[in-house]
Order: structure tokens, then C-alpha cells, then sequence
């Protein structure tokens, strides 16, 4: 069983994760079906390595696994529960305040 502490660390740690645009595109592409790196850079329109990079990421993070296939690597969401919580968490955030942003400390969009 979690502890409050323990479901407070698993919570930031999802929050840092979708704190990207990129890494939120990356989970949602992954939502939609698993993916090779190669194809994931190319739908993305980011470099493998930057790619790399979020997925290295994702995955510690443990929201994202990679599956060997042959000579490949596959990645896909770490649980099936994920899709289904940012399908739950993107309709909340449009439906309480699409028109809104979130200004962090300097003054700049965090969101």
C-alpha cells in the first residue's frame, strides 16, 4: 500500500513528465500505439537524439518501457492505465479552462 508521501512522489513525478511538450506529445503518440524510436523522431519532427533523450526520461520516470523486438527497441506505455488517466487529464484541463495559461515565476507560459 502507498503512503501519502509515496503517492505525493508518484504524482510529481507524472507531473514532471508532462511538464514537456515534447514528452506529453511522446505519451500521447504512445497512448495511441507503440512505437520505434525512428518512427516516434519522424512523427514528432524532433532528432533521435533529442528523442532519446525524453524517452531515456519517460522511462526512468517509469511511465514508458522499451521492449526489445529483434534488433529494435519498441516503446510503449509503462501501464495501459496511463492512456486512459491522460485521456482523463486532457479533458479535465479543456473542460475546467482551455482559454487559461499558468505563468511560473519569471512571467513566462509553464503550461
Amino acid at each position: 500500500m502507498l503512503t501519502v508521501a509515496s503517492e505525493i512522489d508518484t504524482l510529481a513525478r507524472f507531473g514532471r513528465a508532462l511538464a514537456d511538450p515534447i514528452r506529453c506529445r511522446l505519451l500521447l503518440a504512445l497512448r495511441e500505439a507503440p512505437a520505434h524510436p525512428s518512427d516516434l523522431a519522424d512523427a514528432l519532427g524532433i532528432s533521435r537524439t533529442r528523442l532519446s533523450n525524453h524517452l531515456a526520461c519517460l522511462r526512468d520516470c517509469g511511465l514508458v518501457v522499451a521492449v526489445p523486438v529483434g534488433r529494435r527497441t519498441r516503446y510503449e506505455l509503462a501501464d495501459e492505465r496511463l492512456g486512459h488517466a491522460l485521456d482523463d487529464l486532457r479533458s479535465a484541463v479543456v473542460a475546467v479552462a482551455a482559454d487559461r495559461t499558468c505563468p511560473d515565476a519569471a512571467g513566462k507560459d509553464c503550461c
